[in-house]
């Protein structure tokens, strides 16, 4: 017997055993499973030995510490069979895993603005199955279907209640807890929009934040009793919908606290305070309706006299998404008041039409050491669509797979090599294709890292996104236009060549044609990006309003052409609501260039 890293698997196990022969890839592979807590002491762990020869030629055994255990063990075994393909055989070996987090999960956002198909939502489950992840949270701002607040989501194609319930079930038939996920305090600008819910609002105009001045209220009003009162109707419709006994109430940037209503509370008493009061109504609330609270722990954190007044029985998750975030000072914190929380990574997407793979995959890697190093009880990945939700989904699988590894065993997974396990077992790209470093997985890794090469580093965003948002951004003012302009040309040189390098896959998914044209459609954004700083770069003080007409309008048309590729796109994984809100941030590109 020898120790070996041995196949590529996801996540890597913490321990495996090669031992000699192969086993033929059969029926006869079918393992027997056997539920011992005494042989497998570890919750969620799991023994899996694969034998050769005997009549049948060979077989399997799974020895697990509960059904959990052996759920995982199986889908150990089903990703050695696919590896095993090819060659019609697998390696005899033995598995002995656990997971370092109990709880591993992803949270997706639902509001801003695309709400997936119930497709996209069990294939996203099958996904997370395979990769021993068991939460999935939906983050929702107005996209459920409240029976008495139609007015709110009628043009969002939201969730139903029978939805919820469905995929409840699908969930908890594969090990996931499918956990309630209502923001309850901040980001309810969605809702205090229309005249009805004006009077919940904290603030009658605009606001301040980090970012400087913001029109419109986000926050509900800590100290009207009707945001109260009108939470506890959201809860009455909301949760009964799930069985998970766990609720993210949200509560993050609340920037408008203090700025209206409350204003006077929070010079009386301390903004901290009237935060942490309200917070303690919210689970007054979801406790008598059976739930544990988890909560966005970003406001309590600048508090941090006030964390240890928090009940016991609450769940801070610890957030932050840039690859220095401190994670390692702000686990301490929730982990001296003797609290049960959860670090929060990201897969950083949003914001970025292509991804920001090296920033992403740091931020996921460090949450987990120091969250594991600190004693958080999860790890959720986080997946959100901030400004429109233009990213297509496979931008984020290299995140959820990095997460997935990180989160079963940062030590086994720290020298993972996760583009070709991604392109394997997520992309499901033949194992005889023979791509270095795979195809698939490469592609959308090196599209993401594309921006770099522009020597342009922002924070929770990258440069291609801001010069869409804002084709006029002085982001690329004040800079040598020669060596700018090199830089930016090699961008765009990098984009294109990660398209032309996703398009050789051979997938055998389902929709692996439409990985290939959503690889497209970011690959076009980031390319309208760099031709707009190349353009600009050509002309006196980089201004956009410098750029030659026919420049200008070719580059209107190329906008005209994404708003065509980004319906087809949409509509693909997504439900039609929140389709046009997202295509006007495009339109908005469009108009600004147009001559």
């Amino acid at each position: 017997m020898r120790q070996s890293t041995g196949p590529i698997l996801l996540p890597q196990p913490r321990q495996i055993t090669l031992t000699r022969g192969t086993a033929p890839l059969s029926a006869t592979l079918l393992p027997s499973v056997r539920i011992d807590p005494r042989a497998v002491k570890q919750t969620q762990g799991y023994r899996l030995e694969v034998t050769a020869g005997g009549a049948a030629g060979g077989g399997a055994t799974i020895v697990a510490h509960d059904e959990a255990g052996a759920f995982y063990g199986r889908a150990t075994l089903a990703q050695l069979q696919r590896q095993g393909e090819a060659r019609g055989r697998v390696p005899c070996l033995r598995i002995d895993d656990h997971p370092d987090f109990l709880k591993r999960g992803i949270m997706l956002d639902i509001s801003r603005d695309k709400v997936p198909t119930m497709a996209t939502l069990h294939r996203l489950v099958d996904m997370m199955a395979g990769l021993k992840l068991n939460e999935l949270q939906l983050y929702t701002e107005h996209t459920f279907a409240y029976a008495r607040h139609r007015e709110v989501w009628a043009s969002a194609s939201p969730i139903t209640p029978d939805e919820i319930r469905q995929l409840d079930a699908y969930c908890r038939a594969r090990h996931i807890e499918l956990v309630p996920n209502q923001n309850s305090f901040g980001h309810m600008e969605r809702w205090l929009k229309h005249r009805a819910y004006k009077p919940l609002a904290e603030t009658t105009g605009p606001i301040m934040t980090p970012w400087g001045r913001r029109g419109g209220a986000t926050c509900l009003c800590a100290v009207d009793p009707r945001s109260v009162k009108f939470l506890d109707g959201l809860f009455a419709e909301l949760l009964p919908c799930f069985t998970s006994e766990q609720f993210n109430v949200g509560c993050d940037e609340t920037w408008d606290l203090g700025q209206g209503r409350s204003k006077a509370a929070c010079e009386r008493k301390g903004k901290g305070r009237v935060y942490l009061d309200f917070l303690l109504k919210i689970h007054k609330l979801a406790t008598a309706r059976g739930k544990r609270v988890q909560f966005w722990g970003d406001i309590i954190l600048h508090h941090p006299e006030l964390i240890a007044q928090l009940p016991s029985d609450v769940t801070p998750l610890a957030w932050g998404y840039e690859a220095d975030h401190p994670f390692e000072a702000e686990c301490a914190r929730f982990a001296d008041a003797g609290l049960s929380f959860y670090v929060c990574p990201g897969t950083s997407s949003w914001n970025s039409l292509g991804g920001r793979t090296t920033n992403a995959l740091a931020n996921l890697q460090a949450a987990a050491r120091h969250g594991l190093a600190a004693g958080a009880r999860g790890y959720l990945i986080t997946d959100w669509g901030d400004n429109g939700h233009l990213q297509p989904l496979p931008v984020s699988f290299l995140g959820y797979a990095c997460g997935a590894a990180a989160s079963w065993s940062v030590e086994a997974n720290n020298n993972l090599d996760l583009v070709t396990a991604v392109d394997q077992l997520i992309f499901d790209q033949d194992a005889d294709q023979g791509a270095p470093g795979g195809a698939m997985a490469k592609a959308w890794s090196d599209l993401g890292d594309a921006y770099r090469i522009t020597g342009i580093e922002l924070r929770n965003k990258n440069v291609f996104w801001t010069l869409l948002n804002d084709p006029a951004s002085d982001v690329i003012s004040g800079v040598k236009a020669r060596a700018s302009l090199q830089r930016w040309r090699a961008a765009r040189k990098a984009v294109t060549d990660a398209v032309a390098l996703g398009q050789t896959a051979r997938l055998r998914r389902d929709d692996g044609e439409l990985i290939k044209a959503e690889l497209t459609f970011a690959g076009t954004m980031m390319t309208l990006a760099c031709d707009i700083a190349i353009e600009r770069l050509k002309q006196p003080g980089a201004a956009l309003h410098n750029i030659a007409r026919p420049a200008r309008t070719r580059l209107a048309a190329m906008v005209d052409d994404l708003i065509d590729q980004h319906r087809h796109q949409w509509l693909a994984r997504n439900r039609q609501g929140g389709m046009a809100d997202s295509a006007e941030r495009l339109r908005q590109c469009g108009r600004a260039i147009k001559p």
